[in-house]
């Protein structure tokens, strides 16, 4: 899973995949705004078949947090 969301932060974001680890902060760390963690979110949903309730998403800040919430719920 870690490497999966790597891939789509580093193709969505532009961020190098090297430097993204699970305690990289989504927002804080890489830069992502509102609309790219809807499209997170939504190519989430496309690659593992998992999908983020709107209230759970804000809960989510690191790589680490959404891999955890994926393993958890697929």
């Amino acid at each position: 899973m870690l490497e999966m969301l790597k891939t789509i932060l580093s193709r969505q974001l532009g961020a190098d995949i090297d430097d993204i680890t699970a305690d990289t902060r989504i927002v804080d760390d890489l830069g992502a705004d509102s609309l790219d963690i809807v499209e997170m979110v939504m190519a989430i949903d496309e690659e593992c078949g998992v999908s983020i309730p709107d209230d759970v998403v804000p809960t989510l800040e690191t790589v680490g947090s959404v891999v955890n919430y994926l393993e958890s719920h697929s």
